[in-house]
């Protein structure tokens, strides 16, 4: 019997499940139950793996993809708005799995909550193990150096005991940035040294940060808010609660967060491409120059662009979109002013061709709205409808259909400015109703329909001439050659975002990136050298070293080390050098 399956052989427990022979029938190994308890630890196992942290981290980026194909709740309350409207039967399937409210849902905060505990899980026990091993001395030098890799000989140097040469190259090893430590094994003294533990502490630095980052982006979605709103050349904006045309608050947001300071839009500049026919009217530039003005400070003069935010008083200030917001005037039948405002117009197209709704509730025998539409270029198609040919103001034209009847607001119903529903309107003109739409040129007053007053699109050029009336064929047609460019006034749609954690995410996202450059680049080896007595009496000294992971550079490392310490290899210590055996 061979000593495998000898019971009584040293070499294997008497017990061993190799040394008994199977009982008849029983072809399988029973193996204990974990439990309970044991269920417990082998799922928290499973959870703090790195494994597992990779794997949520993924979930986490997939989870994420739905919050930008579809608008949010928190960001885009009028685009949810339509999504409902254009897709009636598919919005109510999405809203049941969540996907207006992505970011704040029940899968993707479980998501996010298992990625936290999975990563300081992950974290704690690496952490003490690292402290451990930063405090424990360097391992015992191998019996057999040959075995590892970059394995070269050198002579003692002449003159040089074992032990001083030892002693110079623990010395030299210290310097270089390795621990080291000292050892003698049958009277061969040896140095053990190791390196790269700033790779493990790069590791653990990247994943903590990274939970940092979780943190800290938990804390800003709570305590810091969004909020849009759409200003009008001229108009100011007062950083208080009731000013904002869409709110989104964090959970433990409060109004006191809010600092008090006020936003001037002066004047927007647009530049448009005019030189490549293939391109004419893409956008090139918008700037929107405002003033900025603290509670008690001076007025400062600042400028927003599309990739350049402002920030000021604790807020980012983003340039969203832009249009134009013609100022009209309404008045009634006695010439009374009814209304007047620059309404803006949202765009439809990439050349500005808008739709705007002018409401006017007092001061008319009954309500009317009015479903505007600008051109800022007016072209006319074969089909006789107007569009936009080009976004700057060259031939701006507005046209307007009348409707009267209840606007819906009496009871107290929210309702948005943009929109008018006219279901409960009579239409007065434009459409099917056999009366022409108004249509009007910067300048131009119009009669309403069945007497009702009359309405004026004003010119809000610095100087520019009263208003005139269109049957007056004189004035319309003189007004044909006239420059429009500041005729209109344009509007800018700001975004403004409050988060107080901004600054620390900015911290730990540095820290990611330079804990992951460490524990990238920053090799883990471990070097020793020994003395090693021959059988003819000679001495020389043996280096070797092993690497943790890939180390294409560690075998050059012992070399130039070796030759560093004892010298260059001599020509015939190299030709009888063994060859490496290749696997």
């Amino acid at each position: 019997m061979s000593p495998q399956s000898d019971p009584g052989a040293p070499s294997r427990p008497a017990d061993h499940i190799d040394s008994t022979e199977p009982e008849a029938g029983d072809a399988s190994i029973a193996q204990p139950k974990l439990g309970f308890v044991g269920w417990l630890r082998f799922g928290w196992r499973q959870l703090t793996s790195m494994r597992t942290a990779l794997l949520l981290l993924l979930l986490l980026a997939i989870a994420a993809v739905p919050g930008s194909l579809v608008p949010q709740r928190s960001s885009d309350p009028n685009g949810v708005t339509q999504y409902f409207d254009k897709n009636p039967e598919l919005a109510p399937i999405l809203d049941g799995f969540q996907m207006f409210d992505v970011y704040t849902s029940a899968w993707f905060s479980a998501i996010y909550l298992l990625l936290f505990v999975s990563l300081i899980g992950c974290i704690i026990p690496r952490t003490k193990h690292h402290f451990e091993a930063l405090r424990a001395r360097p391992p015992r030098t191998p019996v057999r150096l040959s075995r590892l890799a970059g394995h070269t000989e050198r002579a003692l140097p002449e003159g040089e005991t074992a032990a001083a040469a030892i002693d110079s190259a623990a010395k030299q090893l210290r310097q270089s940035g390795y621990r080291v430590e000292r050892y003698e094994l049958r009277g061969e003294p040896s140095v053990s040294a190791e390196r790269g533990y700033l790779r493990e502490t790069g590791n653990l630095v990247f994943h903590t940060a990274l939970v940092g980052v979780l943190v800290a982006v938990g804390f800003g979605g709570g305590f810091g808010f969004s909020g849009q709103r759409v200003i009008v050349e001229g108009q100011t904006f007062v950083n208080t609660l009731a000013a904002y045309d869409s709110f989104n608050p964090g959970r433990f947001f409060t109004d006191t967060r809010l600092t008090p300071y006020g936003l001037t839009l002066e004047n927007l500049d647009a530049v448009y491409e005019t030189r490549n026919q293939d391109a004419i009217g893409q956008p090139i530039d918008f700037t929107a120059h405002v003033t900025v003005q603290g509670q008690g400070g001076d007025p400062e003069d600042r400028t927003v662009k599309v990739n350049e935010p402002l920030y000021t008083h604790g807020t980012d200030v983003y340039l969203l979109g832009n249009g134009y917001a013609p100022t009209i005037t309404v008045k009634n039948a006695d010439g009374e002013v009814v209304f007047t405002d620059a309404v803006p117009f949202l765009p439809q197209d990439a050349n500005l061709t808008s739709i705007g709704v002018v409401k006017v509730t007092d001061g008319m025998p009954e309500q009317l709205g009015m479903l505007g539409f600008f051109y800022p270029t007016q072209h006319e198609l074969t089909s006789g409808a107007y569009t936009s040919s080009y976004p700057d103001l060259i031939l701006p034209v507005l046209t307007l259909n009348v409707y009267a009847g209840d606007l819906g607001i009496d009871e107290g119903t929210p309702t948005s400015v943009y929109t008018l529903d006219p279901s409960t309107m009579e239409q007065l003109n434009g459409g099917k109703t056999g009366v022409d739409s108004i249509e009007l040129k910067p300048g131009q007053t119009a009669e309403l329909p069945n007497g009702l007053g009359t309405v004026t699109f004003e010119d809000v050029t610095p100087g520019a001439a009263p208003a005139v009336d269109v049957d007056d064929d004189a004035d319309a047609a003189a007004s044909e050659s006239r420059n429009y460019s500041q005729s209109v006034s344009r509007f800018a749609s700001f975004d403004i975002h409050h988060d107080p954690t901004q600054m620390w995410v900015l911290a730990f996202a540095a820290l990611i990136l330079g804990g992951l450059l460490v524990s990238l680049f920053v090799p883990r080896r471990r070097m020793w050298v020994k003395a090693v007595s021959k059988p003819d009496g000679s001495v020389v000294l043996e280096y070797a070293a092993l690497a943790r992971g890939d180390d294409p550079g560690l075998e050059d490392a012992v070399t130039g080390f070796a030759d560093k310490h004892a010298g260059p290899a001599d020509a015939d210590e190299t030709a009888d050098a063994p060859e490496k055996s290749s696997t």
